[in-house]
């Protein structure tokens, strides 16, 4: 839970967004799923963050309604488990989790390749003490991950499930559905504002057996979570620039943003804040849109009402807006 590219504080309610090391909070059926996600540094020994969650409101999950953290994984990172073969390997995921709501939780994988679902359960067994949990999956010998970039699993922590979508847990492939579905006794994470849940130290692997969890450089992980988002921010005072490019009209010109990593698809762009475009003077931009979402060198228009001089180099920056952003999005 190093990696904060869009924040270390987030706010939601029945919207999915984004949070720390690409992990989402995400809802079923228009549930309100009304929390604050932070950036913590309450951690187990050996870690430096976790993501804590805690309710802004309480609240009762009804029929098919769900709340849950889930983390997406790209069908071709899962191919050395052998899934549609004979040789089919179990994996294990384990995490560190902690509470000061004990009870049982219920973790589900969905595959999206005709794995279909399996959900497990565990128990935070004493209050606001850091527990290792280890679920261990059987394998899938009939239905192969592709060999893409598109989702191949979706992990779901669940925090709370309405009645409707509570099953026998069941670690094998058989549940058929795509939809969240929690295990029987889940607890209700949202019945007091008071609840805390931290989570950090996630790791799936293959094989039956969970090992010390490989700790990676934060460069390491800075730049497999850019395959997904990067966004520019100023790093320190304003007028920081973001890229170069050309005017090819008095009123547009085309910039290439230089990326760290390949995304892992075409992006989509939003920005907010104030920008302007610098050659011999600067002049205010008025809207940034993506015009070309190549994954390695995506190329984002800049609009301004009038001024600039067709075939002049320019520099794209923030104008004095400490707040300013471009972002660019090639999430699953």
């Amino acid at each position: 839970m190093k990696v904060a590219q869009r924040g270390t504080s987030f706010s939601t309610g029945s919207s999915t967004i984004y949070t720390l090391d690409r992990f989402q909070s995400a809802t079923g059926s228009s549930f309100n799923f009304d929390l604050t996600l932070t950036q913590s540094t309450d951690t187990p020994t050996g870690f430096s963050n976790s993501l804590k969650i805690s309710p802004d409101s309480t609240q009762t999950p009804s029929s098919g309604q769900n709340g849950a953290i889930r983390y997406n994984i790209e069908a071709q990172d899962l191919q050395s488990l052998g899934y549609g073969s004979s040789d089919a390997k179990k994996m294990t995921l384990s995490f560190y989790v902690k509470s000061n709501k004990t009870g049982t939780y219920s973790v589900q994988l969905i595959g999206y390749d005709g794995q279909n679902s399996c959900v497990a359960t565990y128990t935070i067994a004493a209050s606001n003490t850091w527990e290792r949990k280890t679920i261990t999956i059987d394998p899938d010998t009939s239905n192969a991950f592709a060999n893409d970039n598109t989702l191949g699993i979706l992990i779901a922590w669940h925090l709370a499930c309405g009645p409707d979508d509570i099953v026998s847990p069941n670690t094998s492939w058989g549940v058929a559905t795509t939809g969240f579905r929690a295990g029987t006794g889940q607890v209700n994470f949202m019945d007091a504002t008071a609840n805390e849940w931290y989570l950090t130290g996630v790791q799936l692997e293959v094989g039956d057996t969970a090992t010390d969890f490989e700790h990676r450089s934060f460069g390491d992980e800075l730049g497999k979570c850019q395959r997904y988002l990067y966004r520019w921010t100023p790093i320190s005072g304003n007028y920081n620039f973001y890229s170069t490019g050309y005017v090819y009209q008095t009123t547009a010109a085309n910039v290439v943003a230089q990326l760290p990593v390949e995304m892992r698809a075409a992006a989509t762009l939003t920005s907010g804040g104030s920008f302007r475009l610098c050659a011999a003077a600067c002049t205010n931009v008025s809207s940034l849109v993506l015009s070309r979402g190549n994954p390695k060198t995506p190329s984002i228009e800049a609009h301004v009402a009038s001024g600039l001089t067709t075939g002049q180099a320019v520099g794209l920056g923030d104008n004095n807006d400490a707040n300013a952003y471009i972002q660019l999005d090639a999430e699953l």
